[in-house]
């Protein structure tokens, strides 16, 4: 396991993921906001930034349930918290009850809340009959949920993340069998396994679902296309949701939620401050990471083209503090600025 993990932790109010999307519009005069998994980039630095601009919740990146119970390398590699990085939910790809039921056991002292995959598209996974291959597999799925409440109980939450049927009724009659199975809350992306992301979410799938389990008291998740707050208050009209998840759009930009339209230099700050506090990040995520945060901001395409030429971290460093001034923990406005840094009006 790795060195930063948190200690094991117990659901309170505070951190417990389905109390906070019940009564977040009590307590914050909104609904739920959520930082929903990414492959490969919601890694612990991002997911600490994303907490810093109004994310109630995040996820971790999908982890493969198969290779994590039997491969401690897998585990080192997979998967690294701390005490404040929380209210966590880790993603699991699954399919069968004996591999979640480990993976379950291994993961859930740390973190507070279990969501498995039953959205990803990917053509490998759904050969394994994991991801969106679930949402066709309901026998399986709801089995797989409901030993994991018969065991647990309360004491685990459980999320299922789906993505909607060509037939809308046939995701009603899914997400009826789990709120029986006795999930926590359900995620719907508003895309079929097949739509590609350049096409717009589904809100009427969306809302035709939310309004057919209504009177099922489990909460609703809507997942797909929210970039701004406007979006954000959009989709919630629209739907009737309890809250929505961003993806994509706080990868550009973690501080959406906060009200950002884009990536505010600040948020660039803390992503430099945590990766290097952690560690742990392959240099070609970290510049990914850049990249899309500078895009966001309008980052000029000469000086751009030139981020995506560094070919180590200690370069790229280097890079930032020749051409911005680029702020540590300790020094006077670190994470306060919102426009790029320049470090001098030329751009140089």
């Amino acid at each position: 396991m790795s060195n930063i993990y948190p200690r094991a932790r117990t659901l309170t109010k505070k951190n417990d993921p389905l109390h906070i999307i019940k009564t977040r519009k009590i307590t914050h005069n909104r609904a739920v906001t959520i930082a929903g998994p990414m492959v490969r980039y919601s890694k612990l630095p991002f997911r600490q930034v994303c907490r810093h601009y109004n994310v109630d919740i995040v996820y971790t990146p999908m982890i493969l349930a198969r290779e994590f119970v039997r491969n401690c390398h897998a585990r080192m590699a997979d998967f690294s918290s701390n005490d404040s990085d929380t209210p966590l939910i880790v993603q699991v790809g699954v399919n069968n009850v004996t591999d979640l039921l480990r993976f379950v056991e291994m993961v859930s002292p740390y973190c507070d809340g279990i969501g498995i995959n039953c959205g990803c598209p990917i053509k490998e996974q759904i050969r394994e009959g994991i991801g969106s291959a679930l949402i066709y597999n309901p026998e399986l799925l709801s089995s797989m949920v409901s030993a994991v409440k018969a065991k647990y109980g309360d004491t685990v939450r459980l999320e299922t993340k789906i993505r909607i049927h060509d037939d809308w009724d046939q995701t009603v009659a899914l997400c009826n069998r789990l709120c029986d199975a006795g999930v926590d809350w359900i995620t719907i992306h508003g895309r079929t396994r097949t739509t590609r992301s350049s096409v717009p979410v589904n809100l009427d799938a969306i809302k035709y679902i939310t309004e057919k389990i209504q009177d099922r008291n489990v909460p609703v998740i809507a997942n797909g296309d929210c970039f701004t707050m406007q979006d954000f208050q959009n989709i919630l009209d629209y739907t009737g949701v309890d809250g929505v998840m961003a993806v994509r759009g706080l990868l550009d930009n973690p501080a959406l939620f906060s009200g950002h339209d884009k990536c505010p230099w600040s948020a660039l700050e803390l992503f430099w401050h945590y990766a290097m506090e952690f560690g742990g990040l392959p240099h070609q995520l970290l510049l990914h990471h850049l990249h899309c945060m500078l895009e966001s901001m309008g980052l000029e395409k000469r000086l751009h083209n030139e981020l995506m030429e560094m070919k180590t971290t200690a370069q790229l460093i280097d890079w930032f503090d020749e051409k911005f001034v680029l702020k540590r923990l300790g020094e006077a406005g670190f994470a306060e600025a919102t426009r790029i840094q320049y470090k001098n009006t030329s751009k140089v």
